[in-house]
């Protein structure tokens, strides 16, 4: 078995245009996915910006995701990266992984309001495996962890800039390799140290680390 982890980027659809033309609130402008074989190694990876439509790249996603505009000016259309994302996939025996479902979600209301259809998609759909949800079980909470949360309570150091669709992939196919061959899921010492004190009522972030710091 080999999984595709996958993460999206997303710009905003303005409201007018919501109103009388593509109806959902955001927009595909990055794909990024690294493919980890059944060793949980990684042997390859996918990454394309994608040329929005209807929405724009504002200041906000531009600071968020360091893509601009000029970025996904040439480059390929959602059905284009869409279509090249499932030719890169392997043929069969392959299952995609995200953090949450908004990832998949996205894909299913692009493609419905761009009138995409590919029977691949219905495989993909149907093996999914939503990372966030594993952790959540891991953890025994109902809490919906960041990305950023969850890597710190692992005890994984993130590589590369937040927000960034391959560096997402490639920081959330760590944890799910941590998830899935460690049975003994060994948690950081802050974190694991507080659960113990306080395992009814523990609320987590990593804003938590920096309470009561006092910068000259």
């Amino acid at each position: 078995m080999k999984y595709a982890v996958l993460d999206l980027e997303m710009c905003m659809v303005p409201k007018g245009i919501r109103k009388y033309g593509y109806k959902y609130r955001q927009e595909t402008i990055q794909i990024g996915a690294v493919l980890l074989d059944d060793n949980y190694e990684v042997i390859d990876e996918f990454n394309t910006y994608v040329k929005p439509e209807y929405g724009w790249i504002d200041d906000f996603i531009e600071k968020l995701t360091g893509i601009s505009q000029h970025d996904v000016a040439d480059a390929p259309s959602f059905e284009e990266a869409l279509e090249a994302f499932l030719d890169w996939l392997p043929a069969d025996d392959v299952r995609c992984v995200s953090w949450s479902d908004s990832d998949p979600k996205q894909i299913i209301h692009e493609a419905f309001a761009k009138g995409i259809e590919d029977d691949r998609l219905d495989i993909i759909f149907a093996n999914w495996i939503d990372c966030q949800k594993t952790f959540g079980q891991k953890m025994d909470r109902k809490k919906s962890y960041s990305l950023e949360d969850a890597l710190f309570i692992s005890n994984i150091a993130p590589e590369g800039r937040a927000h960034n669709g391959l560096v997402d992939a490639a920081n959330t196919a760590t944890l799910f390799t941590k998830l899935e061959t460690e049975p003994d899921y060994r948690l950081n010492e802050w974190y694991e140290t507080a659960r113990k004190e306080d395992v009814d009522h523990l609320s987590f972030c990593i804003g938590d680390l920096f309470a009561g710091l006092v910068l000259a």
